[in-house]
């Protein structure tokens, strides 16, 4: 413990600067849409809690490969969606994407209008094929 204090008084614009970056990043994951689920996780809740998931890639990827009972609505369309989704407002929503970047933009479109439990799949659809759940080509 000595030794952390030594190192601390020595090295206090490092602690500082790592202390900052630490503060940044959870507030940078506060900010993101929606709470990360892994894919595990989203299959539970999905079957437990009747969560419907929404793949924000567009129609073509989407057809290629996807989520079983999953639902596409590209990211650039999820305004145009809203009434379709208010069905849903009380269950949880779970988007996706390749890698999960555009899944927190349409995540925090959805928090803005007042929609409780949205939930983005940590690391996408590539994610949810390395851990080897099935996708489905349409």
């Amino acid at each position: 413990m000595d030794r952390v204090i030594e190192f601390v008084s020595n090295h206090y614009l490092l602690v500082a600067c790592f202390v900052a970056l630490w503060v940044l990043f959870f507030m940078l994951e506060a900010t993101r849409g929606g709470k990360s689920l892994s894919p595990q996780a989203a299959t539970n809740m999905v079957n437990q809690q009747e969560a419907l998931i929404i793949d924000v890639r567009p129609a073509d990827e989407f057809r290629a490969g996807h989520i079983a009972g999953s639902r596409n609505i590209p990211s650039d369309q999820i305004g145009d969606h809203l009434s379709e989704l208010e069905s849903y407002r009380e269950k949880p929503l779970i988007f996706t994407c390749d890698t999960g970047s555009q899944a927190s933009q349409a995540g925090r479109q959805l928090l803005a209008k007042g929609f409780k439990q949205v939930y983005r799949i940590q690391g996408g659809v590539a994610a949810w094929r390395n851990d080897n759940l099935p996708v489905v080509k349409t």
